[in-house]
């Protein structure tokens, strides 16, 4: 008899296993000294960690650590794929008679189930909400040994696409877009020392396409993204190309050339629109758009976190904060256009999307709201009061 029982129960959690797995794309988590229970994440669910427990519990004294426990875990995984907050399901399939499940349901940011069979899961209608094909999909016409192979096949198979996924994001590509975009720099770099009076001249800064509020509102808009390409200096150009070559490579890569280039643009009309509105003299550099590269691989890594968490963290969140911190704290430096284009960048990475992670609601909220935020920055920089 209890052989038969254990049989159930390794069916049933094979069943909830290739549910999560198969048809809600959620992963498994690696935790040492975790035994008699299964850890799934998918950071974009309303659950983003399932726990499938089936170590027998038999009174609410076990229970309650458990629920101890499972919140300690919890925490450290919050903390290292950078969540705010972090819901929890936990499916019991082994506990005894003496635990009063009622009064465990939910308990903070943890909900709890205890399942004994598939109709079992009618009972809890936040599951039903959550999972509404959970009841049908774990319904399997084949039996025994048959279902054990169906199952992992099937789970084994989502595996490996998962895995192809990943690969192919974080595939190193070689960055001809970066290339480019440096060589044309350097190229206007040297253009305004053998046809003007150097990079560090005003007149020759506007008449290659320098930002200068007046003339773009005059009708040069051209000069939102034209100075995007020039700088004030040799340092000013090396710092901002060695940026553009470490952050960019890697974006390109990851992103695609296409969605990239399109971000880094648009991250230099953004950051140059609220230059303008915050200044009127004559501007220049790259680094409106590179920001709006950081704000990209900032969308980027934050739906990538269980991969880049740790790089998230301790690289690219100091990072941005401490260019930032030096724009405040220095002389010379147009950190309107660092936001500008940040705000930009992230945006804009939002509406063209991230392979293999952004759902159409996402790219639809991001069109809108890039449009809402140029639109917003054209209307403050031609028609709003001088800042």
């Amino acid at each position: 008899m209890e052989q038969s029982m254990l049989e159930k129960s390794d069916e049933l959690v094979m069943k909830l296993l290739h549910f999560f797995i198969t048809e809600k794309g959620y992963s498994p988590i690696v935790l040492h000294g975790a035994k008699n229970e299964i850890w799934l994440e998918n950071i974009g669910s309303s659950y983003p960690v399932v726990r499938i427990v089936s170590n027998y519990i038999h009174n609410d004294e076990q229970l309650h650590y458990d629920i101890y426990r499972t919140k300690q875990i919890l925490k450290k995984v919050q903390r290292k794929t950078c969540s705010l907050h972090m819901d929890a399901l936990s499916l019991f399939v082994n506990l005894g008679e003496s635990v009063h499940m009622e009064e465990f349901t939910h308990i903070g940011n943890i909900s709890c189930a205890s399942i004994q069979k598939i109709s079992d899961l009618k009972k809890y209608p936040f599951i039903i909400e959550e999972f509404p094909t959970i009841t049908k999909k774990t319904t399997f016409k084949e039996k025994g040994v048959e279902l054990f192979f169906k199952i992992t096949k099937d789970i084994s198979k989502k595996n490996e696409e998962e895995s192809k996924k990943a690969e192919k994001v974080f595939e190193q590509k070689r960055p001809i877009i970066t290339y480019l975009l440096i060589a044309l720099n350097v190229v206007l770099f040297l253009a305004m020392y053998i046809f003007g009076k150097g990079s560090k001249d005003a007149t020759t800064l506007v008449e290659f396409g320098a930002n200068f509020g007046p003339l773009v509102k005059m009708g040069e808009y051209y000069r939102l993204l034209t100075s995007a390409f020039l700088h004030i200096g040799i340092l000013h150009l090396m710092m901002n190309m060695y940026t553009l070559y470490i952050v960019g490579s890697q974006l390109e890569s990851f992103l695609g050339k296409g969605k990239y280039l399109a971000i880094y643009l648009v991250s230099a009309i953004a950051g140059n629109l609220l230059s303008i509105i915050f200044s009127d003299y004559v501007s220049a550099g790259a680094s409106g758009a590179i920001f709006g590269l950081f704000g990209a691989l900032l969308y980027f890594g934050y739906h990538y976190r269980i991969y880049l968490g740790n790089a998230l963290k301790s690289q690219i969140i100091p990072l941005i904060l401490l260019n930032l911190l030096i724009g405040f704290t220095l002389s010379g430096i147009d950190n309107a256009a660092h936001i500008g284009g940040m705000i930009g960048g992230c945006l804009f990475t939002m509406a063209v999307g991230i392979p293999y992670k952004s759902e159409k609601i996402d790219r639809i909220n991001g069109w809108i709201l890039s449009i809402i935020f140029i639109g917003f920055l054209i209307y403050m920089a031609f028609y709003g009061i001088a800042i």
